[in-house]
């Protein structure tokens, strides 16, 4: 019978975080593949961990992938830990996870720490609805492309970003999203966690005098769907009724539902656009 692929979470920072049930599967599964075995070491190491371990990182995920599968079809249990949180999110976990799942291999994923869950509650940001969007692309045109996306998104976004990138990235997010409400979180779940709940243009000012430590993780509000329509209904008053009339006829729409749809664009009633045509 073929192994099976556990994925692990472990700590981002704080020890006592790991879960019972990812201590067991590592002590007993077959062998650890990890993001940073020199990291890893050390956590093994604390728990008195004797489990082998082989590397598998973002630099061989895919050659690695194969041989680690490979040994899961000849009846290996492996186990899969980053340096920090649930493997899969912003990490080569993902795809290991993608080809077993073509090979036939079963997964299964051990719940734990998520570096953007737990700063998505400390944000005092809405959490219903959010965007992850890890590390921002470093390439300058791809990076653009997603920040444009972003500008209309109205759901919290989360982002990961270096200490020694962050002013870089603050000033992108100031020039594409504007001055919104932001909460930068660090050293999460350490001894000298912190949360600072600011707006992109005061963070920005305090970073550029300020050198930034640590990891940082980025929360920022989504645009209000209020704003969005004003925006919208500004667009369509750039054009004249008739034209927008025009837009919609031309396109297959009857006069009573151009009409129907005109109004609804501009944020009035249909009657109004009657009126107004009948002029």
């Amino acid at each position: 019978m073929s192994g099976k692929l556990y994925l692990c979470a472990t700590p981002i920072g704080n020890l006592e975080d790991i879960t019972l049930r990812v201590l067991r599967t590592l002590k007993e599964v077959d062998l650890i593949a990890a993001e940073d075995t020199r990291n890893s070491i050390k956590l093994l190491n604390h728990f008195e961990i004797k489990t082998p371990m082989t590397s598998y990182h973002e630099y061989n995920k895919i050659e690695k992938a194969y041989t680690l599968i490979e040994k899961m079809q000849n009846g290996m249990n492996i186990a899969l830990i980053t340096d920090a949180g649930t493997p899969g999110i912003s990490d080569p976990g993902e795809e290991l996870a993608a080809m077993c799942y073509e090979a036939g291999i079963e997964v299964t994923s051990l719940p734990g720490p998520a570096a953007c869950i737990t700063a998505l509650t400390l944000s005092g940001l809405p959490t219903r609805r959010f965007a992850f969007e890890a590390f921002l692309p470093m390439e300058k045109k791809e990076r653009r492309e997603v920040l444009d996306e972003l500008v209309s998104e109205t759901r919290t976004i989360i982002i990961y970003e270096a200490p020694h990138k962050l002013v870089r990235t603050l000033r992108d997010l100031q020039e594409t999203l504007g001055n919104r409400r932001i909460t930068l979180c660090r050293e999460l779940t350490k001894k000298h966690e912190t949360a600072f709940h600011s707006t992109i243009d005061e963070l920005l000012a305090h970073y550029e005098k300020e050198k930034p430590l640590g990891e940082c993780v980025l929360v920022i509000e989504g645009k209000s769907r209020q704003e969005i329509k004003k925006e919208a209904v500004a667009s369509w008053e750039e054009i004249t009724i008739e034209a927008h009339m025009e837009l919609y006829e031309k396109q297959g729409m009857s006069h009573k539902d151009a009409m129907k749809q005109v109004a609804k664009d501009r944020g009035v009633s249909k009657r109004d656009i009657y009126q107004y045509l009948l002029k």
